[in-house]
C-alpha cells in the first residue's frame, strides 16, 4: 500500500488509522474531563495549616502559646484550632489518610493522632514535644476507591475504546459475512442476488471480482449445458432412422439386440436431456400431503410387478415442490428395485424436518464409494458394458440436486443385514433455495 493511500478513509488502512486516532482523542478528552471535575478545591488544605501551626507552637515558649493559639483561631476560623487540657482527648485506633503526610512533615518529635469526631467533623490532634496537645478540624475525608479520578477515567476510556472497537469490527467484517452467505447460496441459474459493493475500497474490489467470477462461471456452465443438450437432442434423429432400418434385418437375434442397443441409447439421451436442460421451469412450492405422494409412488411400482411397501403416517403436510420431489423419489425407487427384490419407503416427520428413506435388500454400496455414487454418470456396477438392467448414473445425482434445492440433503447408509438405505432429509416449512 502506498503511504498516501494509508490515510484514505475509503480503505481498510485509513479506517483503522481513523479508529486509532478517534480512540486516542476520546481517551484524552475523558482524562481531561475527569481531571477538571475531580481536581482539588481552591481553598488551602486544613491539614497543612494545622501542621504549620504545630511547628510554630512547638518552637514558642509555653507562656506564649495561649496567645498564639488565639491568634491562629482568629486567622483561620474554619480550622478551629484549640489547646486541649491533659486527659480530655479521646484518641481513635484508626488513622486518617491525612496523618501520614502530617507525621512526615512534623518529624519524630511531634505525634499526630486521630481524635473522636465532633459531630460530622473530623478532628486531628498533635502532641507537642513537651506533651501539650492541640486539636483542629480537618474537613474532607478520603475518596472511596471506586470514586478515584484515575479509576473513573480508566473505566470510561475502556468503555469508549471497547465500543469503538466493536463498531469498527462489525463495520469491517459485515462484508466478509455477506461473502460467506453468497458462497453458501451460490447458484448457477443466476437467481442469487449479486454481492453488495459497499465498505472499504478493498472490500468493494473483492465484491466486484466475485460478482464477475460468478457471471463467468454461470455463463460457462450455461454454454456447456446448451451444447450438450443440443448434441443429445440432435442425436435423436439418427437413432430414430437406425431403429427404422433395424426393422428390416431378417435375423431375429441380431434385430432384437440392435433394437435393445438403440433403446438404451434413446433412454440415455432422454436422461441426459432431463439432467442438463437449462430451460426447466422453477416449480413453485406448495403445501402437499407427502404421505399420499409416497404411497402413490409405492402403488405405481407395485402395479409394474415390483414389491414396494410404504411405512409411515397416513397423512403429513409439508411445503415442497411436488413434481420435483415425486421425480426424485421415483429415481430412488427405480434404483432400489433394480438391485433389490423388496423395497420399503419410510417417512418420519419430527419437528421442523421430515426424512424419507428408501430401503432395499440388495448388495448395497461400500463405504468407499458412497460419496462417489452421488456424482453424475457414476454407476453402481464396475462393468463397462450395459444391458437393459443397467442405469446411467443419474438417478442419485438428480435426487440429490432436488434435495439440495429444497434446503435439505441426501445421504447413503447401510441396511442390516444387507442392502442400502437412501435417506433424504428435508425441512418442513423452510423456504427452499436453488441448487447449484
Amino acid at each position: 500500500m502506498k503511504p498516501s493511500g494509508f490515510f484514505r478513509l475509503n480503505g481498510i488502512g485509513g479506517q483503522i488509522a481513523a479508529l486509532v486516532l478517534a480512540s486516542t482523542v476520546a481517551l484524552h478528552l475523558v482524562v481531561t474531563a475527569a481531571f477538571l471535575i475531580n481536581r482539588p478545591d481552591p481553598p488551602p488544605d486544613g491539614a497543612r495549616r494545622l501542621t504549620d501551626a504545630a511547628l510554630l507552637l512547638g518552637a514558642a515558649e509555653p507562656s506564649e502559646r495561649p496567645r498564639l493559639v488565639a491568634d491562629l483561631a482568629r486567622a483561620f476560623p474554619r480550622l478551629g484550632i484549640e489547646m486541649l487540657a491533659p486527659g480530655t482527648a479521646t484518641v481513635e485506633a484508626s488513622d486518617s489518610p491525612h496523618l501520614y503526610g502530617m507525621r512526615h512533615h512534623l518529624g519524630p518529635r511531634f505525634k499526630a493522632v486521630q481524635l473522636a469526631p465532633d459531630g460530622n467533623t473530623r478532628r486531628v490532634g498533635i502532641e507537642l514535644p513537651d506533651g501539650t496537645m492541640i486539636a483542629a478540624r480537618v474537613e474532607g475525608g478520603p475518596r472511596p476507591f471506586w470514586g478515584a479520578p484515575w479509576l473513573t477515567a480508566l473505566m470510561t476510556a475502556f468503555i469508549c475504546v471497547t465500543v469503538l472497537g466493536l463498531w469498527a469490527a462489525r463495520a469491517l467484517t459485515r462484508p466478509l459475512s455477506s461473502f460467506a452467505r453468497a458462497a453458501e447460496d451460490f447458484s448457477l441459474d443466476r437467481a442469487a442476488d449479486p454481492l453488495p459493493e459497499r465498505g472499504p475500497e478493498e472490500i468493494r474490489a473483492v465484491a466486484r471480482a466475485l460478482n464477475r467470477m460468478h457471471e463467468r462461471i454461470a455463463r460457462l456452465m450455461s454454454d456447456r449445458t446448451r451444447m450438450l443438450a443440443a448434441i443429445s437432442h440432435d442425436l435423436r434423429t439418427p437413432i430414430t432412422r437406425l431403429r427404422l432400418r433395424a426393422e428390416f434385418i431378417e435375423d431375429e437375434g441380431n434385430r432384437r439386440r440392435m433394437l435393445i442397443d438403440l433403446d438404451q441409447m434413446r433412454s440415455m439421451l432422454e436422461s441426459v436431456l432431463s439432467f442438463l436442460r437449462d430451460d426447466r421451469r422453477i416449480e413453485a412450492v406448495t403445501l402437499v400431503d407427502i404421505a399420499s405422494t409416497l404411497q402413490l409412488v409405492a402403488d405405481q411400482f407395485g402395479d409394474m410387478g415390483h414389491v414396494v411397501h410404504y411405512d409411515g403416517p397416513a397423512s403429513a403436510s409439508v411445503v415442497v415442490r411436488p413434481d420435483d420431489l415425486h421425480r426424485g423419489i421415483t429415481n430412488l425407487v427405480e434404483n432400489a428395485v433394480r438391485f433389490g427384490a423388496e423395497v420399503t419407503i419410510r417417512l418420519d416427520v419430527s419437528g421442523s424436518t421430515f426424512i424419507i428413506g428408501v430401503e432395499d435388500d440388495g448388495p448395497g454400496i461400500s463405504d468407499a464409494r458412497k460419496q462417489e455414487m452421488l456424482e453424475p454418470f457414476v454407476r453402481g456396477d464396475d462393468a463397462r458394458t450395459m444391458d437393459e438392467s443397467t442405469g446411467f448414473g443419474l438417478g442419485l445425482s438428480i435426487a440429490r440436486a432436488i434435495a439440495i434445492a429444497h434446503g435439505g440433503e441426501l445421504s447413503l447408509h447401510d441396511r442390516k443385514p444387507h442392502g442400502l438405505i437412501v435417506r433424504m432429509q428435508l425441512p418442513v416449512w423452510q423456504a427452499p433455495r436453488l441448487a447449484a
